[in-house]
């Protein structure tokens, strides 16, 4: 849709219609008054949050210093001096680059933007193009160039709910504009293209490329010297990040997300908080209310450094119908977008890969304890509390968080398979801007997957966690994770919204083959009150202590799935105010349980993923030496508990199903190596750039 706009615009500027067009769109006297935006819960009534100007103050224009006006030229136009408020080279420019690779490539000259933020809308449309093109034009003959800069630097929107230069030189350096320095004034110029991204606070890397990147502009235009961009440093920014104090919450972190998607459907961050725009969000009020109680309700009078991370997604539809990711709001640390290793939290996509290759889950496995692997270079894996079970299903070792298990049948199915399935449900490809799932430099193998997927050591954030589980309740259906359900303008037009993206990533038979181990997990350990709920806990340990680290629960009903996370900023032992380790089928499955239960409280009762026709049954397949080797071990132990009788207790596999593949052997590789902590939440900033928790290879993962 691009390259026509930008056609039509190249066809006004060569004449087409330009006198007969340019009467019919009149220049207003004054620009339009900016509306606040209202963000509503899904019933569309509810007022969620208020987005609107909250600190402006107009400078004029000697007030600001040349070059900071200097670097907004290099970063957004500069030619701004030389063209009459349309640049017919750059859209030139910009419809061969959109022809040629179908990118979206911009041409808004300065004079352009402010006629945009002040007299239309952020649609892209021909339409409001060519408004712009003429209005642009009429702009620059009202008013002299300094002006249009004045007007354009006191209205344009630079985050942090900053509006206009001035107000903007408080939000980041807490100093009046006309005390603003070339490095100050580099770092405003270059947040005007995207105020959340480039942003220092959120995305430091990106911010300082940018900000090179605009005094390497100055430098080529003769403003500066060449030297003085090698010599320079990033300036010093003010950590806060101003907001509305209804957006100073929990809360403010759901905004965030809108703003996000929005800005992916052309909606900017200043039209958001200036046109007036109705949104509404997929967001339950019964829902999000249980998130924020429960969550408060868990971590009152609990040791100050205790965190934690709650999201609900609706399986059928991938709506996000409850989110807390922390409680400081909007431009801080979101610990639901945070990836952290889940622990066993993550098996279940292990078993589901073992499924889908047809090892069913009630092969018999030898869940013996210590075992060696060759992925583990040497070091032995331990079950949780040492536990023995050296003729084991894998839906008992489900039930009792068992690791040996897991880890061979993660071996015999190929650790890269257990990646691509999690992929293809819910995990990204990467997480700053490296691939998941895979170790990273200075562990044994750099981006490669190994055995260690089973025990949860690679790191996942709780949101996508949650979309894997939603997967898993929908029979297999992955649905895309999505917050925002319309938009719509003051006057009253819709925004498209495209709707969320679905596929079927699993076969139904293994949902619900999975689903009915998983039933068990709830039953035994965290039934959710008069519903059928399915779902696994995770612990992840500190070092070789019993301490733990890391607790998570995550898990669905018939319809919602959630997933809950407790830790802390650093990685260290993880306790109660009682000083007693926070385990996952501890503090994190009861928060769990009574969030769902409060979420859904009158609601009808939904089933989970049942039973499939015959047509639809998985065909499981033969075993080989890690089931003889089960039965030798259990072989031997029965004949010393019992003198050789037989052993009543013997744990039996089911009759209908058979034996899984032999694991895979081969030489040991070296021992695996923790992940880089997390950056200090305590300051904003993005979960894009905070790194996984640390894990110690030998910790015991339960």
């Amino acid at each position: 849709m691009i390259g026509v706009v930008e056609l039509v615009v190249l066809a006004l500027g060569a004449g087409v219609a330009v006198a007969g067009y340019a009467g019919s769109v009149p220049l207003p006297s004054e620009p339009v008054v900016p509306q606040a935006s209202v963000l509503y819960y899904r019933d569309g009534q509810t007022e969620l949050a208020r987005l609107g100007v909250t600190s402006r103050q107009d400078v004029s224009l000697d007030q600001v210093p040349v070059p900071v006006r200097q670097a907004v030229l290099a970063a957004e136009d500069r030619s701004f001096h030389d063209h009459p408020g349309v640049s017919w080279r750059g859209l030139t420019r910009a419809v061969v680059r959109n022809v040629a690779d179908g990118a979206a490539q911009g041409a808004s000259t300065i004079t352009q933007q402010y006629v945009r933020n002040a007299y239309l809308t952020q649609e892209r449309t021909a339409e409001r193009k060519a408004k712009e093109i003429v209005l642009a034009l009429k702009i620059e003959r009202r008013y002299r160039k300094d002006e249009i800069l004045e007007r354009y630097l006191n209205t344009i929107y630079f985050g942090r709910g900053a509006y206009g230069i001035g107000a903007a030189a408080h939000a980041y350096f807490g100093v009046g504009v006309d005390r603003l320095s070339v490095e100050q004034g580099a770092v405003l110029a270059s947040v005007i293209k995207d105020p959340y991204h480039f942003d220092p606070a959120v995305d430091p890397a990106g911010a300082a490329d940018r900000w090179r990147w605009v005094l390497t502009a100055m430098s080529e235009l003769g403003w500066i010297e060449a030297g003085a961009v090698a010599a320079a440093r990033y300036p010093e920014i003010t950590p806060e990040a101003p907001g509305p104090a209804a957006l100073a919450g929990p809360l403010g972190q759901i905004v965030d997300q809108v703003e996000r998607e929005l800005a992916a459907l052309g909606v900017s961050a200043q039209s958001l908080r200036t046109a007036g725009l109705t949104v509404v969000t997929h967001i339950d009020e019964q829902v999000q209310t249980a998130a924020l109680d429960r969550v408060a309700a868990t971590l009152k009078d609990q040791p100050k450094g205790l965190r934690a991370a709650l999201v609900a997604v609706e399986p059928a539809t991938g709506a996000v119908r409850g989110y807390y990711g922390g409680s400081r709001g909007v431009g801080y640390f979101d610990d639901a977008l945070a990836p952290r290793a889940p622990g066993a939290a993550f098996r279940p996509v292990v078993l589901a890969t073992g499924l889908i290759k047809g090892i069913s889950a009630g092969s018999i496995w030898d869940g013996r304890s210590p075992r060696s692997f060759r992925d583990r270079g040497g070091v032995p894996l331990y079950n949780r509390d040492n536990e023995q079970c050296p003729v084991c299903s894998l839906d008992f070792a489900m039930l009792r968080s068992l690791n040996t298990p897991y880890y061979a049948l993660a071996e015999a199915v190929g650790p890269e398979s257990v990646r691509e399935l999690a992929v293809r449900i819910g995990v990204p490809q990467k997480y700053q801007g490296r691939r998941s799932l895979v170790d990273e430099p200075g562990a044994p193998a750099p981006g490669s997957t190994r055995a260690d997927i089973a025990l949860g050591r690679y790191p996942v954030a709780p949101a996508d966690l949650a979309s894997v589980y939603a997967t898993f309740a929908a029979e297999g259906v992955h649905a895309q994770r999505r917050f925002v359900d319309r938009v719509i303008s003051a006057d009253g037009r819709h925004w498209a919204v495209p709707p969320a993206r679905r596929a079927q990533v699993l076969p139904p038979a293994v949902a619900a083959e999975l689903t009915a181990v998983l039933a068990k997990v709830v039953a035994v350990h965290t039934p959710v009150r008069e519903r059928p709920a399915a779902g696994m806990f995770g612990t992840v340990g500190f070092g070789d202590t019993v301490e733990s680290q890391e607790a998570w629960m995550a898990g669905y009903t018939g319809d919602l799935a959630a997933v809950v996370w407790l830790g802390q900023a650093e990685p260290g032992p993880l306790r109660d105010r009682a000083k007693r380790p926070i385990r996952g089928e501890g503090m994190a499955a009861e928060l769990w349980r009574d969030f769902l239960a409060a979420a859904l409280q009158g609601r009808p009762v939904a089933a989970l993923p049942g039973a499939v026709g015959d047509d639809q049954r998985i065909s499981y397949r033969a075993g080989g030496p890690d089931q003889a080797a089960g039965d030798r071990a259990d072989r031997q132990a029965r004949e010393r508990r019992t003198g050789g009788q037989q052993d009543p207790g013997r744990l039996v596999e089911r009759q209908d199903e058979q034996k899984p593949n032999p694991e895979p052997t081969g030489p040991p590789s070296d021992a695996p190596s923790g992940a880089t902590p997390p950056k200090d939440p305590s300051r904003p900033t993005s979960p894009a750039t905070a790194g996984p928790a640390a894990v110690d290879p030998a910790a015991p993962v339960r």
